[in-house]
């Protein structure tokens, strides 16, 4: 087994079992509600902004750990970044479990976001991760409701 498969499967299981920011921020100014019908994921993203900076951020619902974990190590990425560098790192981790780019490893957060390069080779679970950060991009641009369908 690969090193990198290791480290995915160890980090899928930390986080997916002991989510981080799992919860609803104290007065969230944006919000929405995602579903995959493939795999039966549900989840609420909610985010507070200040400005045009994501000041706080969680996340509830029930998903597999792949779900969990990538909505997990969202919620950590994103929290104190701007609108458009959160959208950066949408498009980067898109296009990363899709198999449509190379991992961007330029920050510690895009490092950690790595890990999830793997489900490239699971189509299947590709919309399992992508879940939250769909969700927090229909939040933010004032959309009640997204579905990975």
């Amino acid at each position: 087994m690969s090193e990198l498969r290791e480290l995915y499967q160890e980090y899928v299981l930390d986080h997916g079992k002991n989510p981080r920011n799992f919860r609803y921020p104290e007065g969230a100014t944006h919000t929405a509600d995602g579903y995959n019908p493939l795999c039966g994921d549900k989840i609420t993203v909610q985010v507070r902004l200040d400005g045009d900076v994501i000041a706080d951020l969680g996340f509830q619902g029930q998903g597999c750990a792949i779900s969990t974990a990538s909505a997990s190590t969202m919620t950590e990425a994103v929290k104190g970044k701007t609108l458009g560098e959160a959208r950066a790192y949408f498009e980067k981790f898109i296009a990363m479990v899709k198999g449509e780019e190379e991992p961007d490893l330029s920050s510690d957060e895009l490092e950690t976001l790595s890990v999830f390069a793997g489900v490239a080779e699971f189509p299947m679970r590709v919309k399992c991760a992508t879940l939250a950060w769909h969700t927090l991009t229909a939040a933010l641009e004032g959309k009640a409701e997204v579905s990975t369908e």
